[in-house]
């Protein structure tokens, strides 16, 4: 495999901070590596030296002859009177034959670039400045025009940001099938990672560790590594188990192909229990709550002429855990601006309970008392805050967790970074000890640590949870029911939830699906095939399990009966030949 880009002893430092301390890796022709780290420990520097847009501090950093890298910034440079079709086609843009590629005929003519209009761009005219789009507009103008350019490594920085679920699996599929292009890609979407990457790269302290495999047996390496280092982390540690018995257990399971060995993952998460206890969560929701939380009965709401609800009647009870997807501009904030009483119905009423203290992470960094300093802020407002079972937990836990220690504990509200203050604002959220939590995407801006710590406490926070968000994989982990907002007013229920979402969309809208060139209708049928014949040995396993927990307390009262013992004992070996048959048919069928 030949070596494109290599990174020789380099050395990168930001202030007092050492990001890079003589870091040697190279980038390799047709992997596509994911790059992971806490905020602020260099992932974006660690591109910028890789695309050479920035010079180490001391090392070097070479290309292979003829190279031609594309790079996706957090930031776009586009002059304003540009027009779309300029940027992402270029201005004077020519195709073998000759032809101007700007033109609808040409582009149009080659699936993968009608593609990546179609999706990226599906609202956006070719033809208007780019001065006058918004943010999430410029930003898939962007990547539309990265990913036409023909470059041969493509290196992303965050490029799931302002993209919907829908078309975060369009671009994971398309990415997938360049495999003869190079990428590397810095992400937080962890299902994206892991539909993705066949390497993943963590940055921290200074030096970057590499990993075989795409997110899930990163995991899985990761958490073995921790496990070596005896008595280091142990929080970590814990979080991490918890998140692979999530992996190998949860609905990313059946999507993600995860390539870690069966045996290693059940070594490690034996004793691991499911997320959360769902019924003792449910029953102290209700202590707190009471049986209402929202009652919305012919419920209208209208943004000028646009229709979001329209006569819905919905129930909310508590303890409920709801994912709310839907395309932008649907109106998924401003259902959830209805829920607190920011907006009134157009029609219809909203009741809700006499108990309720609402928690809302709005999309919008809240205005803090910027003199302040994170602990001062933090201790002003509690000491102690509760969790599910009476559990109590100290703010210098929690300032611990979300990454708040040494001087960052001193440091004023002002000085925080986008990413530390989206932390803080959840932080104090938790203090206020809401009974019902409304998150609208909670993920932006933060690490994959981050949203570990978060899930790990939702996980024992009782109470009434919804959110919105385009992160599959944290809808997934901390939601137990999917919600979509399909347009024409409707919210409907999706028992099958993402999977259901983005099965059902293109056919509700009466659009047709936009397919690449190279996957047929057989592809996508074999692909639901195998992803029912998933599902089916899932539940099998999860009967299994349960049969041979209940065999073994057969057991034990019947230790004095050895005969009995030796009865229980063959229906045990056939329970475990039954389990370990149908794991190698799951990990057959998961590999593809």
């Amino acid at each position: 495999m030949a070596n494109l880009i290599n990174l020789e002893r380099a050395t990168v430092g930001y202030g007092t901070r050492t990001l890079l301390d003589g870091v040697s890796l190279g980038v390799d022709d047709g992997q596509a590596i994911g790059v992971v780290g806490r905020n602020g420990d260099g992932k974006t520097t660690l591109l910028q030296i890789l695309t050479a847009t920035r010079p180490p501090d001391s090392g070097r950093v070479t290309h292979t002859s003829g190279l031609s890298v594309g790079y996706l910034h957090q930031a776009d440079d586009f002059a304003a009177e540009a027009t779309v079709r300029d940027v992402i086609f270029g201005r004077e843009r020519t195709d073998a034959d000759g032809e101007d590629r700007r033109a609808d005929h040409v582009w149009a003519a080659d699936a993968e670039s009608r593609s990546v209009v179609e999706n990226l761009l599906t609202e956006v005219a070719l033809d208007r400045q780019v001065g006058q789009l918004s943010g999430g507009e410029r930003r898939r103008v962007a990547l539309a025009a990265v990913l036409l350019a023909g470059h041969d490594v493509l290196v992303l920085d965050e490029p799931t940001n302002h993209l919907d679920v829908e078309v975060i699996s369009w671009l994971a599929g398309w990415l997938s099938r360049q495999r003869a292009k190079t990428l590397v890609v810095v992400s937080h979407d962890r299902w994206f990672l892991d539909a993705v990457c066949t390497n993943i790269w963590e940055v921290h302290g200074g030096t970057v560790d590499a990993y075989e495999g795409g997110y899930a047996a990163y995991v899985l390496a990761r958490a073995e590594r921790s496990r070596i280092a005896a008595g280091t982390e142990a929080r970590r540690r814990n979080l991490m188990r918890k998140e692979l018995a999530w992996l190998r257990r949860g609905a990313p399971a059946r999507t993600s192909k995860p390539k870690f060995r069966i045996q290693a993952a059940n070594e490690l998460i034996a004793n691991e229990p499911e997320p959360r206890d769902s019924l003792a969560l449910q029953r102290f929701a209700t202590a707190r709550l009471g049986k209402d939380v929202f009652d919305l009965h012919r419920v209208s709401l209208r943004a000028g002429e646009k229709v979001i609800l329209d006569q819905l009647d919905w129930s909310i009870g508590p303890g409920a855990r709801i994912g709310l997807v839907g395309v932008n501009g649907t109106g998924k904030t401003s259902v959830l601006k209805l829920l607190t009483g920011e907006l009134p119905p157009t029609s219809g009423t909203v009741k809700r309970g006499k108990t309720l203290r609402i928690g809302y992470l709005s999309q919008a960094l809240v205005e803090m008392d910027g003199s302040e300093r994170v602990l001062d802020a933090v201790e002003n407002a509690k000491r102690i805050t509760e969790l599910a079972g009476g559990k109590e937990v100290s703010t210098a836990t929690l300032l611990e967790d979300f990454g708040f220690t040494g001087d960052k504990l001193t440091t004023r509200l002002s000085e925080l970074s986008g990413g530390e203050r989206r932390r803080f604002q959840f932080l104090r959220l938790l203090l206020d000890e809401p009974n019902v939590m409304l998150l609208d995407e909670p993920t932006n801006d933060l690490d994959i640590d981050t949203l570990n710590v978060i899930e790990d406490y939702l996980d024992g926070w009782p109470g009434t949870l919804i959110v919105v968000t385009h992160d599959r994989y944290f809808l997934e982990r901390v939601s137990d029911v999917t919600y979509a907002l399909p347009g024409g007013g409707r919210c409907v229920l999706l028992p099958g939830g993402i999977e259901q979402y983005l099965a059902e969309r293109p056919a509700a809208n009466g659009v047709a699906v936009t397919r690449p060139a190279d996957r047929n209708e057989t592809d996508s049928a074999r692909e639901r095939k195998t992803g029912k014949q998933l599902s089916r040995i899932e539940s099998q396993l999860r009967k299994l399990d349960e049969q041979i927990a209940a065999l073994h307390l057969t057991m034990a009262d019947a230790a004095a009966d050895h005969v009995r013992l030796g009865q229980l004992n063959g229906e045990l070996s056939d329970l475990v030949q039954r389990k370990e048959s149908l794991e190698e048919e799951w990990l057959v069928l998961a590999d593809g």
